[in-house]
């Protein structure tokens, strides 16, 4: 049984503020210590319930954040960026479950900590079939084309909320409660781990029951942006169609294709946004 992890960051117990979780920030080896324990703990509870096979795909920042000889499980690591596939990269139909671990809510709905969708000096929302829609319901996308289920994710409780339409079935560990975007009532550090072990175990143990992410195809992914110029300049992309002065539409009927498209808006726009 094989298992494709996609971590982020911003969603560890105790992780409130961007300086924690950029390398040049002074308590970011701190932090990064209780992410490499969140990824672990998601690996073992896994391996416990019978998975053999694991690949952590590095999605934060610049993609380097964990170290290979303290992932459990002898787990593959995949990492650094400019990735084609981004936070999905690596996996294939070859897996059986697809775990989101220490991920983040968008910024367009209720308060969740360090909220944004991929860029969030570029893009101000997104919705997928008209549904609000942050990162795990974008990367939901890839697991569908590849017929793989989304069985588990780590994070806050809004984080959680927003998953659950496209993932029907999703186990959550919530690890921390968001009070703003920039506060959050966070499990102990161990609490958090024995929650994130038990969850993954039980979303390991569910697998035969498994439904795929609920996206009807063909689907629409809808980008308003911060500002004209950057609406604009998506629409160099072939497949990107001007809804309004900040808005942009995606419409296709492979979900692989329609991520990659974004995700290629996404690098085209991040230029001229920072």
């Amino acid at each position: 049984m094989k298992v494709f992890i996609s971590s982020d960051m911003e969603g560890t117990a105790g992780v409130v503020d961007w300086e924690q979780c950029r390398p040049a920030g002074p308590e970011y080896g701190y932090y990064r210590e209780l992410l490499e324990r969140e990824v672990n703990a998601a690996i073992e509870g896994a391996a416990a319930a019978g998975a053999r096979e694991f690949l952590v795909n590095d999605s934060h920042s610049a993609m380097a954040n964990l170290r290979p000889d303290r992932l459990a499980g002898r787990a593959r690591y995949l990492s650094g960026r400019h990735k084609p596939m981004y936070m999905m990269q690596g996996l294939d139909a070859s897996f059986d479950a697809v775990f989101f671990v220490s991920y983040h809510g968008s910024m367009d709905g209720a308060a969740a900590t360090l909220s944004h969708t991929y860029n969030p000096r570029a893009i101000a929302e997104v919705r997928l079939n008209g549904v609000s829609a942050g990162e795990a319901a974008i990367n939901a996308l890839v697991a569908l084309g590849h017929g793989v289920p989304v069985a588990l994710i780590t994070g806050d409780d809004v984080t959680a909320r927003q998953a659950d339409p496209f993932c029907p079935g999703l186990r959550s560990a919530v690890v921390k409660t968001s009070v703003s975007r920039f506060a959050a009532d966070s499990l102990h550090p161990e609490e958090a781990c024995e929650l994130i072990r038990q969850r993954a175990g039980e979303a390991v143990r569910e697998l035969p029951g498994a439904r795929l992410p609920a996206i009807t195809l063909p689907a629409t992914l809808t980008v308003r942006f911060r500002n004209a110029d950057l609406a604009e300049m998506a629409t160099w992309i072939t497949g990107v169609v001007r809804e309004d002065g900040l808005t942009v539409s995606i419409t296709g009927d492979d979900p692989i294709r329609l991520y990659r498209i974004f995700v290629t808006v996404v690098q085209l726009t991040r230029g001229i946004a920072e």
